[in-house]
């Protein structure tokens, strides 16, 4: 994860004092130890889902929701005002009560335009009203420095910015049966003349389920990355067919192709977040088809009527792409996503064939490379491994973050603020709680507090007119090795 502001050079992790109302803290997780947590984050995860809490209600009454709109305004930085609650309002009153009550009866079901209606009202609403205080600037923070990774100043030398979405999305809570979701800004815009997209998380997922935490990259680094930059994804996917149809693997071209947009995600949340967001995706599907009545277990089968690839090609995907990451723990981490994928693995059926597990590791091995390494036409000639990636100090870092976690810390100590992006510290925290004995709903609830401290000292969301936090970086003609300069 390449960012413009890390220049605090990174210590190597020793574990600090015990917090004086804790035992000690055991040692951080590693890969290669064998010893793993990933049941209890599983079980984590089945909770969450049974969970149901729907969240705000649906803020039905139009001249209610107008006036809660109006009180709601002075909350969001200045960016926001601009780009997204004055054309969403603006559209409210051009649409008046006649039209908004047709929107709701025309999505009687709230999967369309009502839905979507809804959830960018939340979006406004639940910020300024105080819904889930802390764990809502968790969120936006998060989703904040997701975007950013990509599109800020620093890390997006001589690529063009976006041709649709300039600004992080907005977060909300609610519609619990939908999982981690986000209406890209493609979709934000066309309706509503929006600039940023929207990103929703169920309700429980405040105070427990963390590893739908390390789904938001695949929602925010990678749906809506894609969807910023038109033309994208058709590109990838056209590569990926290429290059499958190239290496013999001509019966999973049209498989992997047609699947880009989750397929592209899942290797842009791994860009972003480093191997946790991989691992944590296998516990996550995991523990949802626990709650779903199928078992704590991958799904072997993809039908082909499902714009997801089949769990364990997912799986190895993820492994494949660890592997493409330019950190030296990388091999050690994509043996241990194997081995858990590996263990969950029956017969591969992919749009009613079937697919030997080689063929899939090879195959999701090449769409790794592709997708990280193919210089788009959309990105001015760049690779998406070039804007981001993970490296030697991300992962350092991630680990001192993930002993604080474990040792009882709330607050990131001022010294270790400079250089740390929400990223690190969800990666921390699944780190931690990947580590034997750690007990999950504790990590869970010093990570929101941490994220929480950074959103607070976050300037985008400040009166200033900044659209990512790394785009506050001076340019200097010499690195001084005194201290952070």
């Amino acid at each position: 994860m390449s960012r413009p502001s890390k220049v605090a050079p990174l210590r190597r992790a020793v574990a600090p004092a015990a917090h004086p109302a804790a035992e000690e803290s055991p040692s951080i997780f590693s890969p290669a130890s064998g010893a793993h947590h990933l049941a209890a984050l599983t079980e984590d995860a089945r909770e969450a889902a049974l969970e149901g809490n729907p969240g705000p209600a649906e803020p039905s009454d139009y001249r209610g929701l107008l006036g809660r709109l109006v009180a709601a305004r002075d909350s969001l930085p200045p960016m926001y005002r601009e780009s997204f609650y004055e054309p969403f309002v603006s559209m409210l009153e051009t649409m008046g009560p006649v039209g908004f009550e047709q929107v709701l009866r025309q999505d009687p079901h709230r999967q369309g335009g009502a839905a979507l209606l809804f959830d960018v009202a939340h979006a406004i609403l639940q910020n300024a009203e105080g819904y889930e205080r802390v764990a809502t600037d968790a969120f936006q923070e998060v989703v904040s420095d997701l975007y950013d990774g990509f599109l800020s100043a620093g890390d997006r030398r001589g690529v063009e910015p976006p041709d649709l979405g300039v600004l992080p999305p907005l977060v909300k809570w609610g519609n619990p049966d939908f999982g981690p979701y986000t209406w890209p800004v493609d979709v934000t815009s066309g309706v509503f003349g929006l600039k940023a997209a929207v990103v929703s998380l169920p309700p429980a997922n405040a105070h427990r389920g963390l590893l739908a935490w390390s789904a938001l990259p695949h929602e925010t680094a990678g749906h809506d990355i894609l969807h910023a930059d038109t033309g994208l994804a058709p590109e990838l996917s056209a590569a990926v067919y290429e290059r499958l149809k190239r290496d013999n693997l001509g019966s999973l071209a049209d498989y992997w192709a047609e699947r880009i947009d989750e397929t592209a995600s899942d290797v842009l949340g791994i860009l972003n977040m480093g191997p946790t967001a991989g691992i944590g995706l296998v516990g996550y599907f995991r523990g949802l088809n626990a709650a779903w009545g199928g078992g704590a277990r991958l799904r072997s089968e993809g039908p082909a009527g499902d714009s997801h690839p089949a769990d364990v090609l997912r799986g190895y995907l993820a492994m494949a792409t660890v592997e493409q990451l330019q950190f030296s723990r990388k091999v050690e981490w994509a043996r241990f996503i194997e081995r858990e994928v590996d263990a969950d693995r029956t017969d591969i059926v992919l749009a009613g064939s079937r697919v030997g597990a080689e063929a899939a590791k090879v195959s999701a091995a090449a769409v790794a490379e592709v997708i990280v390494h193919h210089r788009a036409a959309a990105l001015e000639g760049h690779a998406l491994g070039q804007i981001q990636n993970w490296r030697d100090a991300d992962e350092e870092r991630v680990i001192e973050l993930g002993q604080r976690l474990l040792s009882g810390s709330v607050e990131l100590p001022g010294a270790m603020v400079e250089g740390t992006y929400a990223a690190h510290l969800v990666a921390a925290a699944v780190m931690a709680c990947l580590t034997p004995r750690a007990v999950v709903r504790q990590v869970h609830a010093r990570m929101l507090r941490q994220l929480k401290q950074m959103h607070d000292a976050n300037p985008a969301w400040g009166p200033l007119f900044v659209r990512y936090r790394g785009n506050i970086v001076p340019h200097r003609a010499y690195r001084s090795s005194r201290g952070s300069v």
